[in-house]
């Protein structure tokens, strides 16, 4: 176990003019509070918060970080508490103790929603400052190395855990040597078989190819002395973990991997780099396809390199990374190598181009969302790989792996998200859905109508593009739900002879357990609320009833009757009716006098795959159809034509009859259900005659039933999908003309 002047020196020698009497201090208190407690392994437990101080010095972490590891554990598994150590050490110190005291307790590995809410808190703790997840960081490392005493199934939990969220996260702040450790560690318990196979082939293709290597670093090191170049050259391998996930999701074997060894060349300055380059690629030929310059293009983790593939002098393919040694250092700590921590700068944030970013993203991702979605946007945001692309006026936008051109318009800005249209990928016209790659100049083409459609939700990877979209897409449903309400409510208060505005609402909002009127309106509009109960709210005096409302309409509004229709359905008052005339125009069917105005109210019907929830009854409906809408909670809009059968059960429930009509874009091309009956002649070949016939008319079968009416004929009850009125009319008429068809009617229940 270190001892204290150990630790004093290992700081030190990064530092120093150390705070030592804080180091002692920290020491001496975190080894008296912990005392006698031992691991599961059997070691004291004050190895533990030891061990993670060590970790942080190996990142050079200043010494209130380090004190802050030394004391990490005190408050939950000691007597110790906040006061003692703000008293003692100080608020500061204090407070990210007991923040990661907090952390400690949070279960990430348990129900999806239990995780995602822990999962928030995790980020929100570090978002306020970053030595949080640096020394979280370094605790998890600690307890993966000392995880053998742990029963099986609490390893693959831990381990599970770490892949998921903390390896990622240590990789988002550009410290690649902990994520590889900890990715390492985790492959290790999670999959034993893989780690000890791929393991054991690296160990001995280093053993094969150890001269092979030191040859390269040779003749590179010459290739830059010829150039007048001072660089450093080493080599470097894949981790198993990174090797196994190539090797399943390009499905290669180990013998075809072409990259388990890479270069690193290390040099003075910016400039050298692509000297260094130049000298490369002069002697030995480039791979296409194999070049990225992260120096111009930054990662978002303030990773920079230039990256490089060449035909090696074994005719071998070689990886080779060019970096200075500032970027060297940001490689291997991350935001850890950030001179602000090194300085004991009170507030780092902002000093770290990776932190900020997390930052950034963290107050994106937490900013009200149903905790499923969270923990999925949250996986898409922060733990994918990146791609880089431009505007075209020459900004970068980092994003995931995957990435379309829609995600790409969110990254940018959510209102150019909202209103895409299309894009142009690289100067030529391209699909929303293309997947974007490296180099990839976008530009988006929007609409001040546009609108974004919920089926975007599938083809987007970003958690801001998901969160936007069905942001909006429950706004365009409350706008058309609230629009549905306030039409029912102002029919409601109109039978009574009541006057209806919102000003009217707005009192009563909260009696309804709602935000805003609007959302009164539409739960009006969802059948969630009736309309006679905000009646009775916003006029607490009114005691008229559905069958006075019915009389008092009938006597107020005489006018000529339309009879058509069952139980006189269109004499209802302010019912409107709407089909098609000769596909120009709507004809309107009016019982009153409001004709066209009230009919430009009614709720238009696109089909079955709008925003608006709607379903049709069981013998269906077709443009051209007179139809009616019966508002159901619950089940929201059922869609009836005027005939149906089905309607007489709600002849004494006006309130929940909607106007409605269609609003039908014949190049979407959707078929509409209807039901017909065919009575025919029983004999063989009669179910394929009416189905050819079916066929060649462009409709679609989608249910049939036969019943044997008598000797000689059968019953089909077909379940249709067809174009229109007119396309079922041609369609009946073509089996009416078929010599074993008895009778063909349609049926509307």
């Amino acid at each position: 176990m270190m001892r204290q002047y150990e630790l004093v020196e290992r700081v030190q020698r990064y530092k120093p003019d150390v705070n030592e009497a804080l180091l002692n201090k920290a020491y001496v208190y975190a080894m008296q509070k912990h005392g006698h407690q031992k691991r599961a392994s059997g070691d004291p437990y004050f190895s533990h918060p030891l061990e993670v101080a060590a970790i942080l010095t190996d990142l050079h972490l200043d010494e209130a970080a380090i004190a802050v590891a030394l004391l990490h554990d005190t408050i939950e598994d000691t007597d110790a508490t906040r006061q003692e150590i703000d008293q003692i050490f100080g608020p500061d110190i204090g407070k990210l103790v007991e923040g990661l005291t907090k952390l400690k307790k949070l279960e990430l590995h348990s129900k999806k929603a239990e995780q995602a809410e822990n999962l928030r808190k995790l980020l929100l703790a570090i978002s306020d400052d970053v030595r949080v997840l640096l020394v979280k960081l370094a605790d998890r490392l600690h307890n993966m190395r000392t995880m053998e005493a742990m029963r099986a199934d609490k390893q693959i939990r831990i381990s599970e855990e770490t892949m998921e969220i903390y390896a990622p996260l240590a990789g988002r702040m550009g410290m690649q040597d902990l994520r590889d450790e900890l990715e390492a560690l985790s492959f290790r318990y999670i999959n034993p078989v893989a780690y000890r196979m791929v393991t054991d082939r690296l160990t001995d293709y280093v053993a094969r190819n150890a001269d092979l290597i030191e040859t390269i670093e040779s003749q590179l090191g010459e290739r830059f002395e010829a150039a007048h170049i001072h660089a450093r050259v080493k080599s470097r391998q894949k981790t198993a973990w990174s090797i196994f996930r190539k090797m399943e999701r390009k499905t290669l074997s180990f013998e075809q991997l072409s990259d388990i060894f890479g270069f690193r060349v290390v040099v003075y300055d910016e400039n050298d780099c692509y000297r260094a380059l130049g000298a490369i690629h002069r002697e030995w030929s480039m791979v296409p396809g194999r070049f990225k310059d992260y120096i111009s293009t930054p990662k978002q983790n303030g990773y920079q390199s230039i990256h490089t593939t060449i035909v090696g002098p074994s005719r071998q393919r070689i990886e080779l990374q060019i970096r200075t040694e500032d970027m060297d250092q940001i490689a291997e700590y991350g935001v850890a190598a950030h001179a602000a921590y090194k300085e004991g700068r009170k507030d780092p944030l902002g000093q770290s181009h990776a932190f900020a970013n997390l930052r950034r993203t963290i107050e994106t991702l937490v900013q009200g969302e149903a905790p499923e979605e969270f923990l999925e946007n949250t996986k898409l945001e922060l733990f994918h790989d990146q791609v880089f692309c431009f505007t075209p006026k020459g900004r970068v936008i980092a994003l995931p792996r995957g990435a379309t051109p829609i995600d790409f318009a969110y990254a940018v800005h959510t209102q150019i998200g909202d209103t895409t249209v299309s894009c142009k990928i690289n100067g030529a016209i391209s699909p929303l859905m293309t997947e974007l790659v490296n180099g990839d100049e976008v530009e988006i083409i929007t609409s001040e109508t546009q609108t974004p459609p919920a089926a975007w939700e599938n083809m987007v990877v970003t958690g801001k593009a998901r969160a936007a979209i069905r942001r909006a897409t429950r706004m365009a449903i409350r706008k058309q739900y609230s629009g549905l309400g306030r039409r029912i409510i102002e029919r409601a208060f109109g039978y009574a002879g009541k006057e209806f505005s919102i000003e009217l609402l707005t009192p009563h909002v909260h009696r309804f357990g709602q935000r805003d009127p609007l959302d009164v309106l539409a739960a009006v509009g969802r059948g969630e609320i009736s309309s006679n109960d905000v009646m009775k709210l916003v006029y607490p005096d009114w005691q008229g009833d559905r069958a006075a409302h019915l009389d008092s309409s009938a006597r107020d509004h005489a006018r000529p009757r339309d009879r058509q229709g069952w139980f006189g359905l269109s004499a209802g008052p302010g019912m409107l009716f709407h089909m098609p005339r000769n596909g120009q125009g709507e004809e309107s069917h009016e019982a009153g006098t409001e004709g066209e105005a009230e009919g430009r109210d009614a709720l238009p019907i696109r089909g079955v795959t709008g925003d608006l929830p709607v379903s049709f009854g069981a013998a269906g409906a077709v443009p051209g159809d007179r139809i009616v809408g019966i508002l159901t909670p619950g089940r929201l809009i059922t869609i009836y034509p005027i005939q149906s059968d089905a309607l007489i059960a709600f002849e004494d429930q006006p309130e929940r009859w909607v106007d409605v009509r269609w609003d039908i874009d014949s190049a979407l091309g959707e078929r509409f259900p209807a039901r017909i009956a065919v009575t025919l002649i029983n004999q063989p070949g009669s179910l394929a005659t009416i189905a050819n016939i079916i066929a060649d008319l462009d409709a679609n079968i989608h249910e049939l039933s036969m019943t044997r009416t008598a000797t000689d004929f059968t019953e089909m009850r077909i379940d249709l999908e067809v174009w229109d009125l007119k396309h079922l009319t041609r369609l009946q008429q073509a089996l009416r003309e078929c010599d074993m068809v008895s009778d063909i009617r349609r049926l509307f229940g």
